[in-house]
């Protein structure tokens, strides 16, 4: 199989954000990719997993509805989403498993996954769903830009304030916030337009150092 220079989820990175602890992370997670990699297992078949279960949860939450205890699941999930996403590209780089295909479904599976764990809240008063809807766009977004970064000549961006790791920490707050403390304030209603505005800036961030870089 054809290998790729690089795992789609590595690359550059500035400004404010958690994917800088990104190498402690993967440190405490070596030993078991390596005891995943030792049982046959793959990065794709990991990076599959992932976006099942987020599709199946976000399913599943939203089925729930009225009910909101079902958004505690929410933070847990997220945790584990980014240790298997980081593990998925210790397999990839560490073990051999780089590939054309795994590089595509890094860059497809992340954004139906946060579709489906972010849609439940469009549902979900004082939540708006157009703004939550634009977050979701904006999220997508956001990470095509940072994947288009080796077409310039740069590294795959992965710039703040509101990347792929802080957006998993903040609507992990937010499910935690919504299953323990429903209904919520109408003030929170404002959380899905700073979510907008910060990705707004990624978005921004990611093309202009994407640029400076392949200059």
């Amino acid at each position: 199989m054809d290998r790729s220079p690089a795992r789609a989820d590595d690359g550059g990175s500035e400004g404010v954000t958690l994917h800088a602890l990104k190498p402690g992370f993967q440190a405490l997670l070596r030993p078991l990719a390596g005891a995943l990699a030792r049982a046959g297992v793959t990065a794709n078949a990991i990076t599959l997993a992932a976006a099942a279960v987020s599709v199946a949860l976000g399913a599943f939450v939203a089925w729930r509805l009225p009910d909101t205890r079902a958004f505690l699941l929410l933070p847990a999930w997220f945790l584990v989403r980014m240790a298997l996403n980081a593990i998925d590209g210790m397999l990839a780089r560490e073990f051999g498993q780089q590939s054309r295909l795994g590089a595509y479904l890094n860059e497809l599976t992340d954004p139906m996954a946060d579709t489906a764990l972010y849609l439940p809240f469009a549902l979900l008063p004082p939540f708006s769903p157009l703004w939550t809807g634009a977050v979701i766009v904006l999220a997508a977004v956001s990470e095509h830009a940072g994947a288009l970064g080796p077409s310039v000549g740069a590294s795959r961006r992965n710039d703040g304030p509101m990347g792929k790791a802080d957006r998993a920490f903040v609507f992990g707050v937010l499910g935690l916030w919504v299953g323990l403390a429903s209904p919520l304030p109408e003030w929170a209603g404002l959380v899905m337009p700073a979510l907008a505005a910060a990705l707004a800036v990624t978005i921004a961030n990611r093309v202009r150092a994407g640029l400076r870089e392949g200059h």
